[in-house]
């Protein structure tokens, strides 16, 4: 066989690897640089997607309160119009509003003026509602193209991934969920050998309509916020995250 006719599909498979590696995976910096540690091992950053929702967020602010957790909200601009008061609330209560597009489309399949407009409407909702846009981008379910990241960058804002994704969006008991954030007391324990600590992202809201139930993740972090307390984590926004070292 002509070894031409096998290098040419096998060097078409080595680059959608590449591509699909770039794209999907949260922690590649091949489109660009993203967020996806905290400085110190001793913070945990909590992150939140798809809100604001009332069907749990309000419930989810009071638990935050009860652990002086301060977190970080990557809200869909069209659900920030939708629910002014409790978008305001979330910022009042010291947590940070961050921008996840206008509508959580897959930005993979977007050129650079779509994708921009996604960022820049659910800027200029924040901007309207709470008086300033977002700092922190993160794209919708963490796909990024040759474009999400330097366009994020234009509309001055860094973007975030995550260490961990334990996949509260399925429809699976909370029992299901809880021993996915395992991973996070498993790297606490061993903070004196990292040099980083963890982003978890979870959800409060559903990306195609307001409502959606996320009670699997309140039951979880009822569980594990007082444990992750004990085992000495600092519950930080992305912003004390990239800035600040825990003391």
């Amino acid at each position: 066989m002509n070894p031409a006719l096998i290098a040419v599909p096998a060097a078409a498979a080595l680059s959608g690897a590449a591509v699909s590696y770039a794209a999907f995976y949260p922690r590649s910096q091949i489109f660009g640089t993203t967020i996806c540690r905290t400085v110190s091992a001793q913070q945990l950053a909590l992150t939140f997607d798809d809100g604001p929702n009332p069907a749990i967020t309000p419930r989810l602010l009071d638990l935050l309160d009860q652990f002086n957790a301060r977190a970080t909200f990557f809200v869909i601009g069209r659900f920030v119009r939708e629910c002014q008061a409790l978008t305001k609330e979330v910022a009042t209560r010291g947590h940070l509003l961050a921008n996840h597009t206008q509508t959580h489309p897959n930005l993979f399949w977007l050129g650079p003026n779509a994708i921009r407009n996604e960022m820049r409407q659910c800027q200029d909702a924040l901007q309207e509602i709470v008086g300033s846009p977002a700092e922190y981008f993160r794209p919708p379910f963490g796909l990024r193209n040759p474009w999400v990241i330097s366009t994020a960058r234009e509309l001055a804002m860094q973007t975030v991934l995550w260490t961990l994704l334990p996949g509260d969006w399925r429809e699976k008991p909370v029992e299901w969920l809880t021993p996915r954030m395992q991973q996070i007391a498993e790297n606490a324990q061993n903070a004196t050998r990292r040099n980083s600590g963890d982003i978890l992202c979870v959800h409060d809201g559903a990306h195609r309509h307001l409502g959606g139930d996320r009670s699997r993740t309140l039951g979880a972090l009822e569980y594990w916020l007082p444990r992750w307390r004990d085992l000495g984590l600092k519950f930080v926004t992305i912003a004390e995250a990239v800035h600040t070292t825990a003391t």
